[in-house]
C-alpha cells in the first residue's frame, strides 16, 4: 500500500482497509487481527489524536515514552504494548503499566518480570521474541532456544505466556518475507502442541511494509508506524 503520509484518519482507514483484504484472503474474519500503533517519537497530541481513531491498541519502544503517554491519558483507555529491548533495570516501570511485554527474549529478563509481578500481586502477560534470521546484534533468541524459555515461562507463577513476536530482516519484502513469517506460524503451532495448557493464541508480527504477507500467514497483531504517523521526527 501507499505509506504517504497524509492524515492520521486517512492513514488509519487505508490501513484498516488494507488489513480486512488480507484476513479475508486468508479465510479469517477482519475482527482477528489487531492494530497495534507503533508510536514510538511521537507526541503526547498525536498519540491522542491517532487513539480516537480505529487502532485497537498502542507500542511502545521505551519506558520513559510509556510512562509519558500513559501519564498524560494520551491512549484514551485503550492498552498499551511494550515492543522494545527492555532492560532488567527498566522492568519496575513497565510491569504493570504495560498490558503485554512483546520482546522477551532471555531468562534473564523474564525472571525479573516474574520477581516484579510478584511484588505487585499481578500476573503480566509476555510474547517471546524470536530471531528468525540469526540476526547478529538483534534482539530475539533463537528457535532453537525457544522450547527451554517456554518451558522456564511455564514455572512462573506471575507471568502468563500469551505467544509469539519477531522482526523479521529490514528490507524484506514479499515470498522472502512471508517465508519469515509462516515460519514463527509454525513455531507457535509446535509450541501449542508440546504445551497446550498454555494460552498461545498470539502471534505479533508484520510492520508498516509487511503487514498484509503477515496477515495472510496468521498474524494476530500487526505493528505499525510509519504507515500511520509518516517518517520519524529526524531531530529523535
Amino acid at each position: 500500500m501507499d505509506s504517504t503520509f497524509r492524515s492520521l484518519d486517512a492513514a488509519v482507514a487505508d490501513i484498516r482497509g488494507c488489513m480486512a483484504r488480507a484476513a479475508r484472503a486468508a479465510g479469517r474474519q477482519p475482527e482477528d487481527v489487531l492494530l497495534c500503533a507503533a508510536c514510538k517519537t511521537r507526541t503526547c497530541e498525536t498519540v491522542r489524536e491517532s487513539a480516537a481513531l480505529p487502532i485497537d491498541l498502542f507500542g511502545e519502544n521505551h519506558m520513559q515514552e510509556l510512562l509519558l503517554h500513559g501519564d498524560a491519558g494520551a491512549y484514551l483507555g485503550k492498552p498499551v504494548h511494550f515492543i522494545g529491548h527492555l532492560q532488567t533495570n527498566k522492568v519496575r516501570k513497565v510491569v504493570g503499566r504495560a498490558a503485554m511485554i512483546q520482546s522477551v527474549d532471555n531468562l534473564r529478563l523474564l525472571e525479573a518480570i516474574e520477581q516484579e509481578a510478584l511484588r505487585q500481586g499481578l500476573t503480566q502477560e509476555i510474547l517471546l521474541e524470536i530471531n528468525l534470521a540469526g540476526e547478529p546484534g538483534k534482539s530475539g533468541i533463537s528457535p532453537e532456544a525457544l522450547p527451554a524459555l517456554l518451558e522456564a515461562a511455564c514455572a512462573c507463577g506471575h507471568v502468563r505466556v500469551r505467544g509469539l513476536m519477531a522482526i523479521p530482516p529490514a528490507g524484506e519484502t514479499g515470498d522472502a518475507v512471508r517465508r519469515r513469517f509462516a515460519h514463527l506460524r509454525r513455531l507457535l503451532e509446535q509450541s501449542r502442541a508440546r504445551l497446550p495448557a498454555l494460552p498461545l493464541d498470539t502471534l505479533s508480527m508484520g510492520m508498516s511494509g509487511s503487514f498484509e504477507e503477515a496477515i495472510l500467514e496468521g498474524a494476530t497483531i500487526v505493528r505499525i508506524g510509519t504507515a500511520i504517523y509518516g517518517p520519524r521526527p529526524s531531530h529523535r
